[in-house]
């Protein structure tokens, strides 16, 4: 296949890139002409400059099978109550269907968020219905319910995806894996809220290789958590770092309170995922920290 990614110096996007150039595909990025994060994309992939609120009037020659929607302006946690840029992030997703079908793109794949579900206290499955409270999760769920209407119209094929908890190589440093393994590198005991709740982590070359089976085999209008499908108390992932990292660092929890809008229970259900691509995790939380970390 030859695949389209918005958003391409982004931690999945650069993974997804990544992934389709190792298995004999073409790749094309789409990223911001003043992007600080151009050394996360791969050699071989092709690079086209377009900033997220030109999209709509973009008219590139480069023809592709599937366009993979990744970018969203404002996805830290301080940034995803400003309502006016969520706003402003329906309408950019809605040109990126748009520049998908100039493109000749026959399938599109948006990138959701498990925010768009809200707090639960069982597995989230394509199934389950939404409750976003944030402005952010908000703005996601009415991106996918728009940009399907777009597709069905334009005869593209649209899969949304709401991914949970990803990590690797090029995470932001805001994250709590990130910020687990700068302060357990350095020898500090870090800041932790009681970390009590049951939590889904995806590795991002899983995470990747879901997304690329997503636009290969997935099903026109329908929604598929990416997860690891497996859920733990946050503490264990915590103290699974620091046995590969820190052995010997002394940890606490409870020294910080929960955010906002704080979900308790985060576990994907794979099964419609897993019937509709094959898609299977291949590595264990582990096994991720160890190839990113170490």
């Amino acid at each position: 296949m030859r695949i389209a990614v918005s958003g391409g110096t982004g931690m999945i996007a650069s993974a997804l890139l990544r992934y389709a150039l190792l298995n004999g595909h073409e790749a094309i990025a789409i990223v911001r002409p003043s992007s600080s994060r151009m050394q996360n994309l791969p050699a071989g992939v092709k690079i086209l400059s377009c900033d997220l609120k030109d999209y709509a009037s973009f008219a590139p020659q480069e023809k592709v099978d599937v366009f993979f929607h990744l970018a969203w302006a404002k996805t830290s946690v301080f940034g995803r109550d400003d309502v006016r840029t969520q706003e402003e992030n329906i309408a950019y997703t809605l040109g990126a269907v748009e520049l998908a079908h100039r493109m000749g793109a026959k399938c599109f794949v948006g990138a959701g968020s498990q925010a768009e579900y809200g707090r639960k206290e069982e597995k989230i499955g394509s199934f389950t219905p939404v409750n976003p409270e944030s402005g952010y999760g908000i703005a996601k769920y009415a991106a996918g319910k728009l940009s399907f209407l777009a597709c069905d119209k334009l005869g593209i094929r649209h899969c949304w995806t709401r991914i949970l908890s990803v990590f690797g190589k090029g995470d932001a440093p805001t994250t709590l894996i990130s910020y687990l393994a700068q302060c357990m590198k350095g020898g500090e005991s870090p800041c932790l809220t009681p970390c009590e709740q049951i939590w889904d982590y995806l590795y991002v070359e899983d995470a990747a290789r879901a997304l690329f089976l997503i636009g290969e085999k997935g099903v026109h209008g329908k929604t598929y958590p990416v997860g690891s499908g497996k859920g733990a108390p946050l503490s264990e992932y915590v103290l699974t770092m620091r046995s590969l990292l820190a052995p010997d660092l002394p940890i606490s929890f409870g020294g910080k309170a929960y955010y906002p809008h704080q979900p308790m229970y985060l576990v994907a259900d794979l099964s419609e995922l897993t019937k509709d691509t094959g898609f299977v995790p291949a590595y264990s939380f582990a096994e991720g920290i160890a190839e990113a970390y170490l």
